[in-house]
Protein backbone atom coordinates (compact mmCIF):
# COMPACT_ATOMS: atom_id res chain seq x y z
CA UNK A 1 0.00 0.00 0.00
CA UNK A 2 1.31 3.45 -0.88
CA UNK A 3 2.04 5.80 1.96
CA UNK A 4 0.81 9.14 0.63
CA UNK A 5 -2.08 10.54 2.66
CA UNK A 6 -4.46 10.54 -0.32
CA UNK A 7 -3.97 6.82 -0.94
CA UNK A 8 -5.06 5.84 2.57
CA UNK A 9 -8.41 4.08 2.87
CA UNK A 10 -9.30 5.50 6.27
CA UNK A 11 -9.40 9.05 7.61
CA UNK A 12 -7.81 7.92 10.88
CA UNK A 13 -4.66 7.08 8.90
CA UNK A 14 -4.61 10.56 7.35
CA UNK A 15 -5.57 12.67 10.36
CA UNK A 16 -2.32 12.55 12.31
CA UNK A 17 -0.19 13.54 9.32
CA UNK A 18 -2.08 16.60 8.02
CA UNK A 19 -2.31 20.14 9.34
CA UNK A 20 -5.20 21.08 7.07
CA UNK A 21 -8.28 19.26 5.80
CA UNK A 22 -7.72 17.65 2.36
CA UNK A 23 -9.91 19.18 -0.32
CA UNK A 24 -12.08 16.05 -0.67
CA UNK A 25 -13.39 16.70 2.88
CA UNK A 26 -14.16 20.41 2.53
CA UNK A 27 -17.86 21.27 2.45
CA UNK A 28 -19.26 24.00 0.22
CA UNK A 29 -19.57 27.28 2.15
CA UNK A 30 -23.38 26.95 2.26
CA UNK A 31 -23.08 23.53 3.93
CA UNK A 32 -20.60 23.98 6.77
CA UNK A 33 -21.15 23.42 10.50
CA UNK A 34 -21.23 27.14 11.46
CA UNK A 35 -20.21 26.07 14.96
CA UNK A 36 -20.66 29.57 16.42
CA UNK A 37 -24.42 29.37 15.65
CA UNK A 38 -24.98 26.16 17.64
CA UNK A 39 -26.95 26.30 20.90
CA UNK A 40 -24.64 24.75 23.51
CA UNK A 41 -26.82 25.38 26.58
CA UNK A 42 -27.41 22.37 28.81
CA UNK A 43 -30.48 20.09 29.03
CA UNK A 44 -31.14 20.32 25.32
CA UNK A 45 -33.25 17.14 25.10
CA UNK A 46 -35.42 15.40 27.71
CA UNK A 47 -33.76 13.06 30.22
CA UNK A 48 -36.09 10.21 31.22
CA UNK A 49 -35.52 8.02 34.25
CA UNK A 50 -36.65 4.49 33.35
CA UNK A 51 -36.47 3.32 36.98
CA UNK A 52 -40.22 3.86 37.40
CA UNK A 53 -41.29 2.20 34.14
CA UNK A 54 -42.32 -1.00 35.92
CA UNK A 55 -43.69 0.67 39.03
CA UNK A 56 -46.72 2.77 40.03
CA UNK A 57 -45.48 5.80 38.06
CA UNK A 58 -45.47 3.95 34.72
CA UNK A 59 -48.20 6.20 33.27
CA UNK A 60 -46.04 9.26 33.97
CA UNK A 61 -43.03 7.73 32.20
CA UNK A 62 -45.25 6.79 29.23
CA UNK A 63 -46.40 10.42 29.09
CA UNK A 64 -42.78 11.64 29.18
CA UNK A 65 -41.94 9.30 26.31
CA UNK A 66 -44.94 10.51 24.30
CA UNK A 67 -43.86 14.14 24.82
CA UNK A 68 -40.23 13.40 23.90
CA UNK A 69 -41.12 11.39 20.78
CA UNK A 70 -43.64 13.92 19.47
CA UNK A 71 -41.83 17.16 20.39
CA UNK A 72 -38.15 16.25 20.07
CA UNK A 73 -37.69 12.87 18.37
CA UNK A 74 -34.70 12.51 20.75
CA UNK A 75 -34.31 11.80 24.46
CA UNK A 76 -31.74 10.56 26.96
CA UNK A 77 -32.38 7.68 29.35
CA UNK A 78 -30.90 6.75 32.72
CA UNK A 79 -31.47 3.74 35.00
CA UNK A 80 -31.90 1.77 31.80
CA UNK A 81 -30.82 -1.62 33.12
CA UNK A 82 -27.70 -2.11 30.98
CA UNK A 83 -24.85 -2.84 33.43
CA UNK A 84 -22.21 -0.12 33.70
CA UNK A 85 -19.51 -2.78 33.29
CA UNK A 86 -21.02 -3.90 29.96
CA UNK A 87 -20.98 -0.29 28.72
CA UNK A 88 -17.39 0.35 29.83
CA UNK A 89 -16.11 -2.86 28.25
CA UNK A 90 -17.83 -2.03 24.96
CA UNK A 91 -16.34 1.45 24.79
CA UNK A 92 -12.89 0.12 25.72
CA UNK A 93 -12.88 -2.61 23.07
CA UNK A 94 -14.10 -0.14 20.43
CA UNK A 95 -11.19 2.16 21.24
CA UNK A 96 -8.79 -0.79 21.15
CA UNK A 97 -10.12 -1.81 17.72
CA UNK A 98 -9.45 1.61 16.19
CA UNK A 99 -6.00 1.81 17.83
CA UNK A 100 -4.81 -1.36 16.12
CA UNK A 101 -2.26 -1.06 13.30
CA UNK A 102 -3.68 -0.02 9.93
CA UNK A 103 -2.83 -3.45 8.49
CA UNK A 104 -5.08 -5.16 11.06
CA UNK A 105 -8.02 -2.76 10.68
CA UNK A 106 -8.14 -2.72 6.88
CA UNK A 107 -8.66 -6.50 6.75
CA UNK A 108 -12.32 -5.65 7.33
CA UNK A 109 -12.52 -2.79 4.81
CA UNK A 110 -15.28 -2.79 2.20
CA UNK A 111 -17.17 -0.14 0.24
CA UNK A 112 -20.04 -2.59 -0.39
CA UNK A 113 -23.02 -1.29 1.62
CA UNK A 114 -24.69 -4.71 1.47
CA UNK A 115 -21.94 -6.46 3.43
CA UNK A 116 -23.13 -7.39 6.92
CA UNK A 117 -19.75 -6.75 8.59
CA UNK A 118 -17.51 -4.04 7.19
CA UNK A 119 -15.07 -1.32 8.06
CA UNK A 120 -15.41 1.78 5.95
CA UNK A 121 -15.02 5.52 6.01
CA UNK A 122 -17.22 8.60 5.54
CA UNK A 123 -20.77 7.32 4.73
CA UNK A 124 -21.07 5.81 1.26
CA UNK A 125 -17.81 6.28 -0.63
CA UNK A 126 -19.42 5.01 -3.83
CA UNK A 127 -22.02 7.76 -4.17
CA UNK A 128 -21.07 10.87 -2.17
CA UNK A 129 -19.37 14.00 -3.48
CA UNK A 130 -17.68 15.18 -0.24
CA UNK A 131 -16.10 12.87 2.32
CA UNK A 132 -16.86 12.90 6.05
CA UNK A 133 -14.28 12.89 8.86
CA UNK A 134 -15.34 9.48 10.18
CA UNK A 135 -14.32 5.83 10.05
CA UNK A 136 -16.78 3.17 11.11
CA UNK A 137 -17.15 -0.53 11.69
CA UNK A 138 -20.66 -1.70 10.91
CA UNK A 139 -22.00 -5.00 12.23
CA UNK A 140 -25.24 -6.91 11.86
CA UNK A 141 -26.06 -8.56 15.16
CA UNK A 142 -29.46 -10.28 15.13
CA UNK A 143 -29.45 -13.18 15.51
CA UNK A 144 -25.93 -12.94 16.90
CA UNK A 145 -25.01 -16.51 15.97
CA UNK A 146 -25.58 -15.73 12.27
CA UNK A 147 -22.99 -12.96 12.24
CA UNK A 148 -20.53 -13.30 15.14
CA UNK A 149 -18.06 -15.42 13.17
CA UNK A 150 -17.58 -12.66 10.61
CA UNK A 151 -16.95 -9.97 13.24
CA UNK A 152 -13.33 -8.96 13.91
CA UNK A 153 -11.37 -11.52 15.94
CA UNK A 154 -8.95 -8.82 17.17
CA UNK A 155 -8.90 -7.51 19.83
CA UNK A 156 -9.36 -11.07 21.10
CA UNK A 157 -12.23 -10.10 23.42
CA UNK A 158 -14.07 -8.17 20.68
CA UNK A 159 -16.69 -10.80 19.81
CA UNK A 160 -17.53 -11.76 23.37
CA UNK A 161 -17.85 -8.16 24.61
CA UNK A 162 -19.79 -6.95 21.58
CA UNK A 163 -22.22 -9.90 21.77
CA UNK A 164 -22.88 -9.19 25.45
CA UNK A 165 -23.45 -5.51 24.71
CA UNK A 166 -25.73 -6.17 21.71
CA UNK A 167 -27.82 -8.62 23.76
CA UNK A 168 -28.22 -6.07 26.58
CA UNK A 169 -29.21 -3.30 24.18
CA UNK A 170 -31.77 -5.52 22.47
CA UNK A 171 -33.42 -6.25 25.83
CA UNK A 172 -33.56 -2.49 26.52
CA UNK A 173 -35.00 -1.76 23.06
CA UNK A 174 -37.80 -4.30 23.52
CA UNK A 175 -38.77 -2.60 26.80
CA UNK A 176 -38.71 0.81 25.09
CA UNK A 177 -40.82 -0.45 22.17
CA UNK A 178 -43.54 -1.67 24.54
CA UNK A 179 -43.63 1.71 26.27
CA UNK A 180 -43.58 3.66 22.99
CA UNK A 181 -46.34 1.44 21.57
CA UNK A 182 -48.41 2.15 24.68
CA UNK A 183 -47.70 5.88 24.35
CA UNK A 184 -49.28 5.77 20.87
CA UNK A 185 -52.43 4.23 22.35
CA UNK A 186 -51.64 0.82 20.83
CA UNK A 187 -51.34 -2.61 22.45
CA UNK A 188 -47.87 -2.80 23.95
CA UNK A 189 -46.68 -5.56 21.60
CA UNK A 190 -48.01 -3.87 18.46
CA UNK A 191 -44.86 -2.03 17.29
CA UNK A 192 -42.72 -5.09 17.94
CA UNK A 193 -45.16 -7.26 15.98
CA UNK A 194 -44.84 -5.05 12.88
CA UNK A 195 -41.10 -5.74 12.56
CA UNK A 196 -41.17 -9.28 11.14
CA UNK A 197 -38.20 -11.20 12.54
CA UNK A 198 -36.59 -7.91 13.70
CA UNK A 199 -33.17 -6.59 12.68
CA UNK A 200 -30.34 -5.08 14.71
CA UNK A 201 -27.22 -3.38 13.39
CA UNK A 202 -24.45 -1.56 15.23
CA UNK A 203 -21.86 0.96 14.15
CA UNK A 204 -18.65 1.79 15.96
CA UNK A 205 -17.92 5.35 14.83
CA UNK A 206 -14.43 6.79 15.14
CA UNK A 207 -13.95 10.54 14.64
CA UNK A 208 -10.25 11.46 14.77
CA UNK A 209 -9.11 14.97 15.76
CA UNK A 210 -9.55 17.31 12.79
CA UNK A 211 -7.26 20.28 12.08
CA UNK A 212 -10.11 22.43 10.67
CA UNK A 213 -13.39 21.25 12.22
CA UNK A 214 -15.33 24.20 10.81
CA UNK A 215 -14.81 22.95 7.22
CA UNK A 216 -16.16 19.42 7.45
CA UNK A 217 -18.50 17.04 9.28
CA UNK A 218 -18.14 13.75 11.08
CA UNK A 219 -21.58 13.11 9.60
CA UNK A 220 -23.76 15.79 7.95
CA UNK A 221 -27.39 16.32 8.89
CA UNK A 222 -29.42 13.16 8.31
CA UNK A 223 -32.36 11.17 9.63
CA UNK A 224 -32.07 7.51 10.60
CA UNK A 225 -33.83 5.08 8.24
CA UNK A 226 -34.46 2.44 10.92
CA UNK A 227 -37.10 2.21 13.69
CA UNK A 228 -35.23 3.40 16.78
CA UNK A 229 -31.57 4.16 17.56
CA UNK A 230 -29.85 3.77 20.92
CA UNK A 231 -26.57 5.70 21.06
CA UNK A 232 -23.67 5.21 23.43
CA UNK A 233 -21.08 8.00 23.27
CA UNK A 234 -17.86 8.72 25.08
CA UNK A 235 -17.27 11.91 27.06
CA UNK A 236 -16.47 14.04 23.98
CA UNK A 237 -19.30 16.19 22.66
CA UNK A 238 -20.17 15.99 18.96
CA UNK A 239 -23.83 15.08 18.46
CA UNK A 240 -26.14 17.92 17.44
CA UNK A 241 -29.91 17.80 16.88
CA UNK A 242 -32.01 20.16 14.73
CA UNK A 243 -34.86 21.70 16.74
CA UNK A 244 -36.96 24.81 16.15
CA UNK A 245 -34.81 25.98 13.26
CA UNK A 246 -31.43 25.66 14.95
CA UNK A 247 -28.78 23.08 15.83
CA UNK A 248 -28.46 22.18 19.49
CA UNK A 249 -25.54 20.31 21.07
CA UNK A 250 -26.33 17.17 23.06
CA UNK A 251 -23.71 16.84 25.77
CA UNK A 252 -22.73 13.38 27.00
CA UNK A 253 -24.00 12.37 30.44
CA UNK A 254 -22.17 9.38 31.94
CA UNK A 255 -24.05 6.07 31.99
CA UNK A 256 -26.93 7.29 29.86
CA UNK A 257 -28.02 6.45 26.33
CA UNK A 258 -29.43 8.78 23.73
CA UNK A 259 -32.49 7.40 21.95
CA UNK A 260 -33.90 8.74 18.73
CA UNK A 261 -36.90 7.95 16.59
CA UNK A 262 -36.15 6.67 13.09
CA UNK A 263 -38.11 6.90 9.85
CA UNK A 264 -39.96 3.59 10.35
CA UNK A 265 -41.42 4.77 13.66
CA UNK A 266 -42.57 7.96 11.92
CA UNK A 267 -44.40 5.83 9.34
CA UNK A 268 -45.89 3.39 11.90
CA UNK A 269 -47.12 6.35 14.00
CA UNK A 270 -48.51 8.08 10.88
CA UNK A 271 -46.41 11.19 11.63
CA UNK A 272 -47.36 11.44 15.32
CA UNK A 273 -43.70 10.80 16.13
CA UNK A 274 -41.02 12.41 14.01
CA UNK A 275 -37.63 11.26 12.83
CA UNK A 276 -35.36 14.28 13.31
CA UNK A 277 -32.30 15.68 11.58
CA UNK A 278 -29.07 15.21 13.52
CA UNK A 279 -25.37 15.41 12.74
CA UNK A 280 -21.91 14.80 14.17
CA UNK A 281 -19.32 17.57 14.30
CA UNK A 282 -15.62 17.07 14.96
CA UNK A 283 -13.02 18.96 16.98
CA UNK A 284 -9.29 19.67 16.78
CA UNK A 285 -8.26 18.29 20.19
CA UNK A 286 -9.81 14.91 20.88
CA UNK A 287 -10.86 11.74 19.14
CA UNK A 288 -14.50 10.78 19.68
CA UNK A 289 -16.17 7.39 19.66
CA UNK A 290 -19.90 6.78 19.41
CA UNK A 291 -21.68 3.45 19.18
CA UNK A 292 -25.21 3.57 17.79
CA UNK A 293 -27.43 0.50 17.74
CA UNK A 294 -29.95 0.63 14.90
CA UNK A 295 -33.03 -1.46 15.61
CA UNK A 296 -35.19 -2.11 12.59
CA UNK A 297 -37.73 -4.33 10.87
CA UNK A 298 -36.35 -7.38 9.10
CA UNK A 299 -35.94 -6.73 5.38
CA UNK A 300 -39.08 -8.68 4.44
CA UNK A 301 -41.31 -6.87 6.98
CA UNK A 302 -44.04 -4.67 5.52
CA UNK A 303 -44.15 -1.24 7.16
CA UNK A 304 -47.27 0.98 7.12
CA UNK A 305 -49.19 3.38 9.38
CA UNK A 306 -51.11 1.51 12.08
CA UNK A 307 -54.84 1.26 11.44
CA UNK A 308 -55.83 2.75 14.83
CA UNK A 309 -53.89 5.92 14.00
CA UNK A 310 -55.70 6.47 10.71
CA UNK A 311 -59.05 8.24 10.59
CA UNK A 312 -60.53 9.82 7.46
CA UNK A 313 -63.26 11.48 9.55
CA UNK A 314 -60.82 13.16 11.90
CA UNK A 315 -58.67 14.36 9.02
CA UNK A 316 -55.79 11.96 9.74
CA UNK A 317 -55.70 9.73 6.66
CA UNK A 318 -52.78 7.37 6.03
CA UNK A 319 -49.82 9.55 5.04
CA UNK A 320 -47.59 6.71 3.77
CA UNK A 321 -48.04 3.77 1.46
CA UNK A 322 -46.93 0.37 2.70
CA UNK A 323 -43.48 -0.90 1.67
CA UNK A 324 -40.93 -3.50 2.66
CA UNK A 325 -38.02 -2.38 4.79
CA UNK A 326 -35.64 -3.77 2.11
CA UNK A 327 -37.06 -1.26 -0.39
CA UNK A 328 -36.59 1.62 2.05
CA UNK A 329 -33.11 0.64 3.15
CA UNK A 330 -31.80 0.37 -0.40
CA UNK A 331 -33.13 3.80 -1.30
CA UNK A 332 -31.58 5.32 1.84
CA UNK A 333 -28.06 4.09 1.08
CA UNK A 334 -28.26 5.13 -2.56
CA UNK A 335 -29.10 8.70 -1.63
CA UNK A 336 -25.82 9.28 0.26
CA UNK A 337 -27.46 11.28 3.07
CA UNK A 338 -29.26 13.77 0.87
CA UNK A 339 -30.56 16.43 3.24
CA UNK A 340 -34.23 15.95 2.43
CA UNK A 341 -35.60 12.85 4.05
CA UNK A 342 -35.88 9.57 2.20
CA UNK A 343 -39.28 9.17 3.86
CA UNK A 344 -40.95 11.76 1.62
CA UNK A 345 -40.75 9.47 -1.42
CA UNK A 346 -43.02 6.95 0.37
CA UNK A 347 -45.85 9.40 1.03
CA UNK A 348 -49.18 9.20 -0.75
CA UNK A 349 -49.54 12.12 -3.17
CA UNK A 350 -51.63 14.94 -1.70
CA UNK A 351 -55.06 15.19 -3.28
Amino acid sequence: MQTSATSKLLVSDIASSVDHVPSSYIRPISDRPNLHDVDISSNSIPLIDLQELHGPKRANIIYQLEHACSSYGFFQIKNHGVPEKTIKRMMTVAREFFRQPESERVKHYSADTKKTTRLSTSFNVGSEKVSNWRDFLRLHCLPIEDFINEWPSHPVSFREITAEYATSIRALVLILLEAISESLGLEKDRVSNTLGKHGQHMALNYYPPCPQPDLTFGLPGHKDPNLITVLLQDEVSGLQVFKDGKWIAVHPIPNTFIVNIGDQMQVISNDKYKSVLHRAVVNSDKERISIPTFYCPSFDAVVAPQQELISEEEDSPAIYRSFTYAEYYEKFWDRALATESCIDSFKFPKT
